[in-house]
Order: C-alpha cells, then structure tokens, then sequence
C-alpha cells in the first residue's frame, strides 16, 4: 500500500532523528526507537534486571537511575559496586540501552558548612558512579532558599561550579534541577550563568516551571534552552491548593508543548518520564503508567517531527 503524505513525512522525521542523535554525545542505541526514558523513581519495587527488560520490552532508549527497591543513595547498593560495574554496563547494552542519568539528592542550597560539604561529598560519589558506568549526567537541587536571597543564589553557584570541575576530568555534567524555590527561568539562568563552568547544565523539570512558576514552555525553552541536557515530564491536574499526577495527557500540563519546544530548539537529550510513585505510593502502578507515558509521548514526539 502506498504511503500517505503525512505518513511519508513522518517516517522521513524519524529517520532525520536518528541522523540527529547519532551525531550526539547521548546516542540512541537503537536506531528504531525514539529518545524516550523513564526514571526508576516509578518503579521502586522492581529488580535491576527487572527494570532493564521492562525499559527495553517497552521501546525505551534509556533509563534514569533514581533508586533501587527502595534506597535512594545509589552508590551504596551491591548492584553498583566497583566489581559489578562491568556487567552492569553489559547487560545495559545488551537491552539496547543507555543510562540517561543518576539521580541525587544533593542540594546546594544549605548555609551550615558541615552540612553544606556533606551534600558536595555525597554529589561526588554520584559523580564518580556515573563516571563508572558511562552514563553522562548528575541531578543536583537548589532546592530552597532559605535567608537572604543573594548569599544563597551565590551558594549555589559556588557549589555547582565547584561540582562541574570535579566532574570534568570525568566527563560527566552536573544538572541542576528545576525543583523546590528555584524553578523560575530568571533564577536558573542566573544560577547557571554564575556558575560558568561548561560541565553544569539543567534539567528541565517542564512540570514545575509551569505548575510552580507558570511558565509557558516556549518561555522556559527560550531563556533557559541553551543549558538543558535532560528532562522530566509528567501530568497533574489542579488537586486544591496541591496538584494530582495523573496518566499522560489526562491532565492540564501542556506536555505536547513542552516537547514541541524541545525538538524546536534541536535538543538531543531524552524525554524522560517521571512518575513519583515512591513518594506517591497511591499513584497507578508502573506496570501501567510507564506504558502509557511511552505512547502518548511517543506520539507527541513523533508529531512534533513531522511538522
């Protein structure tokens, strides 16, 4: 059967992707699948095998380690000791697999200074994981801003530029996340201009800035685009005063845009799925959620290549 228009123009999309992100730091492993990932923060109950044959059943190209079966502090599980570090990278090629990032729960943003070199330190040891497994990215926080404005947007600068020349020489980046009090574009980007180092970038949480911040997507891609180097996407509707996760594309969260704006701007990093069931125990399970998040941001994607 011969092709329609639309059709035609849509495969020819996703062949330019593949062109596109085979040129980038953070290739595709499988030139049949679209730059999607999902963080494990939705899947607290699954193995390590267990998430790897999920993520690879399911078309993803990549996965976001933010905990295993129930322990945040990644470098502390057996699965990534320094023995197990070779096949852990086997048996994520072996999927057709890339680690898009670690996630840690460092924050910058704390004045005592004991407390301040202990979240540096713990940064670190993130850092020297990812440098072991490959995988290209750190998640840092803000997070709050606790005190007079200035000294801690200066706090956090000085840490992430410290941070970004430690990961250097280990060709890793650290990401700052827009979470907590730093989700508005003026403060991101004058944190990130502060910071000056060509190894800090941000991870664009698309949900905070326009939940918390009310940003449309095109605003946030146009003042922070430069610096994004990840992503975490996901729906809620208004719950309240709070907010209420909900499958992708049943809420009010312009997700369609968010990623409209990404592939405008030429990014090369993965549209990464975050669906916080460890803190939200009561959300749909993974075995449905991350299914679901794969098919409709799929097809946004895949829109949003066509036009």
């Amino acid at each position: 059967m011969k092709p329609t228009r639309r059709e035609f123009v849509s495969t020819m999309a996703l062949i330019g992707l593949g062109a596109q992100y085979a040129g980038a730091r953070f290739a595709v492993a499988d030139d049949a699948r679209l730059p999607l990932a999902f963080s494990t923060l939705g899947c607290p109950k699954w193995t390590w095998p267990e998430i790897l044959d999920f993520a690879a059943q399911h078309g993803f190209a990549a996965i976001e380690l933010r905990g295993l079966l129930g322990e945040l502090n990644l470098p502390v599980r057996p699965e990534f000791a320094a023995g197990k570090i070779a096949a852990d990278k086997r048996d994520v090629a072996a999927h057709g697999l890339k680690i898009a990032n670690l996630g840690s729960s460092a924050a910058m943003h704390d004045a005592d200074p004991q407390k301040h070199a202990q979240q540096l330190a713990d940064a670190r040891s993130f850092i020297d994981l990812a440098s072991s497994l490959g995988a290209p990215y750190v998640r840092v926080y803000g997070n709050n801003i606790q005190g007079p404005r200035e000294e801690v947007i200066a706090r956090v600068a000085a840490g992430l530029h410290e941070l970004g020349e430690y990961a250097r020489p280990r060709n890793v980046t650290v990401i700052i996340e827009s979470h907590g009090d730093f989700t508005d574009s003026p403060t991101l980007k004058e944190i990130l201009t502060r910071a000056d180092s060509d190894h800090v970038a941000l991870l664009w949480d698309a949900h905070h800035t326009f939940a918390s911040s009310h940003e449309e997507p095109e605003f946030t891609v146009a003042q922070l685009g430069k610096w994004i180097r990840h992503t975490h996407l996901k729906d809620s509707v208004p719950d309240g005063k709070e907010r209420r996760y909900v499958l992708t594309g049943k809420g009010d969260v312009p997700i369609k845009r968010q990623i409209q704006a990404l592939v405008g701007m030429g990014y090369k990093g993965m549209y990464c799925f975050e669906w916080e069931k460890v803190w939200h125990p009561d959300l749909p399970e993974p075995e449905i959620a991350i299914p679901d998040y794969a098919k409709v941001a799929s097809q946004y994607l895949r829109d949003a290549l066509a036009k």
